[in-house]
């Protein structure tokens, strides 16, 4: 379930109480008259099914409750009640199979920004990779893949290619260029004044045998890059966070990028350009295939999941109806 407050218009109160007192999965309804101050107005708060949220907000917004007075949503970690239960039998579909819409484009457009969060995320993360090949440790690979922050903007370039928001997949883009570039220059630094205090040399790359995957990118890098697309997608749309950690582990971009400041460091050349072509077949692909599962799950959910009310309704007809 998911919890709603609404800021309301005196003079709109009337008609989105009766609205939401007949909506399908709204339950938990209560209005607050005059209780909102800034806005001013009366207050409206209910739990909402996730499966029939979409539907909801957007009626709200033909109400422009979303410029004269507010709309808020929120997850209800546990709703123990007999109503909500109903609410949710109610609604179309199943709720991991809900996208809430509103929700995913907030969240395109947080993190789309370029941030200095974001930047020293993404530089730890590689010089993390930088130190993982120099001491030859997979382990230290994947803590620097489960720490890369890349994977929420790649998400929102698939959310713009979705809608054909083409600022939103410029601005993306532009934060992993720039978040890339900003990492692989801190790493270089770092790596060029530790092979002048002698800590590192040219060599060192090629006895690497165990990080040789990042810098020879092939048909298995790309299969994997387009499953992970596609899972990390369906993660955030189901509103699930687990999934998500094993997406990071499974793409090279971190680590391609790791590697790449550490062959320039090196003046090793021929890795430099495996490893970019490692980064750049990775996002193509998780890109392509988090835009494809949003497709899906749009056609899906607009051709199968609006018709569960009316089974739902026809089959408690059936159940009630007089025998004999």
């Amino acid at each position: 379930m998911l919890h709603m407050r609404v800021i309301s218009p005196p003079s709109l109160t009337e008609e989105i109480t009766g609205y939401l007192s007949e909506a399908t999965g709204v339950t938990n309804l209560a209005v607050l008259p005059g209780a909102a101050r800034r806005p001013a107005g009366d207050l409206l708060i209910c739990d909402v099914a996730r499966e029939a949220a979409n539907d909801v907000i957007a009626r709200l917004k033909e109400f422009r409750l979303d410029s004269v007075g507010s709309i808020a949503v929120e997850r209800v970690d546990l709703s123990v009640s007999e109503v909500a239960e109903q609410a949710r039998e109610e609604a179309p579909g199943e709720s991991d199979d809900a996208v809430i819409w509103e929700e995913l484009a907030d969240r395109a457009a947080s993190e789309s920004r370029t941030t200095w969060a974001f930047l020293a995320f993404m530089a730890i993360a590689v010089q993390l990779v930088a130190i993982a090949v120099v001491v030859d440790s997979t382990v230290l690979i994947v803590g620097a893949m489960v720490l890369g922050p890349e994977f929420g903007a790649v998400t929102a370039i698939c959310f713009g290619l979705l809608g054909r928001r083409w600022g939103l997949i410029g601005s993306s883009l532009r934060t992993l260029l720039v978040g890339f570039a900003f990492g692989i220059a801190v790493t270089f630094a770092c790596a060029f004044v530790s092979r002048g205090l002698g800590w590192l040399d040219p060599g060192m790359l090629s006895e690497r045998e165990a990080v040789q995957f990042i810098v020879k990118p092939d048909r298995w890098s790309f299969i994997v890059a387009v499953l992970a697309g596609a899972a990390g997608v369906l993660s955030i749309t189901a509103g699930k966070s687990s999934p998500l950690v094993g997406v990071f582990i499974s793409v090279t971009t971190v680590p391609a990028a790791g590697y790449v400041a550490l062959a320039v460091a090196l003046g090793d050349w021929d890795d430099v350009g495996g490893s970019l072509a490692q980064l750049a077949m990775n996002i193509a692909a998780m890109a392509v295939a988090g835009t494809a599962t949003l497709y899906i799950q749009r056609f899906l959910w607009s051709r199968y999941g609006r018709s569960a009310p009316q089974r739902l309704r026809s089959t408690l007809m059936t159940e009630t109806r007089p025998r004999g």
